[in-house]
C-alpha cells in the first residue's frame, strides 16, 4: 500500500484486514492498533468491517446523508498521526484545547477531522497543494469558539 497516497481499494482493506486480524486475535503493527482504537471508537461500523465482501465496492453518497465509513476511519487516523507528531505544527495545542472544551476525545478529533476534510476539499477544487496556514487557522477558530450548548 502506498503510505502516502493510498487508492480507495487499499484503504478499504487495510481497514478490513486490521479488523479481521483482531477478530482472529493474530498481532497488529502501531499503525493497526491506532486504527483499531478508531474502529473499536466508532461500533455503527462494525456491520460493515465485519461484511468485507459486501461493503468493498460500496458507494457512499455524501448528498444523500450517507458517510463513508472508510473516509470517516482515514480523517480519524490522518488526525492521529498529525497529533504524534504535531504536523502541522500547533495542531497538538488546538487539540489540547478542543479536548478541554468538549471533554470528548471523538468530538475534539471530529473538530480537527472538519478541517482537514475542508483543507483537502479546497487543495482539490484549486488543484493546489493544502494550505497549511488555513488548516491551523480552522483548527483554532474550533478550539477558541463558543460551545454551541453554553449558548441556549
Amino acid at each position: 500500500m502506498s503510505l502516502f497516497n493510498p487508492s480507495r481499494d487499499q484503504v478499504r482493506q487495510f481497514f478490513f484486514e486490521t479488523w479481521r486480524k483482531f477478530r482472529a486475535n493474530e498481532p497488529l503493527t502501531p499503525l493497526e492498533g491506532m486504527a483499531l482504537q478508531i474502529m473499536q471508537a466508532h461500533p455503527e461500523y462494525h456491520h460493515v468491517l465485519d461484511a468485507s465482501d459486501r461493503y468493498r465496492e460500496q458507494e457512499y453518497f455524501p448528498e444523500m446523508g450517507e458517510t463513508n465509513p472508510f473516509l470517516h476511519m482515514s480523517l480519524h487516523l490522518s488526525i492521529l498521526e498529525q497529533l504524534s507528531i504535531d504536523q502541522p505544527p500547533g495542531i497538538a495545542a488546538a487539540y489540547q484545547s478542543l479536548l478541554k472544551k468538549h471533554g470528548d476525545e471523538q468530538a475534539a478529533q471530529h473538530d480537527l477531522m472538519d478541517c482537514l476534510a475542508e483543507t483537502i476539499w479546497r487543495a482539490q477544487r484549486e488543484r493546489a497543494a493544502p494550505d497549511a496556514a488555513a488548516y491551523l487557522e480552522c483548527m483554532q477558530q474550533k478550539a477558541s469558539a463558543i460551545p454551541k450548548s453554553t449558548l441556549s
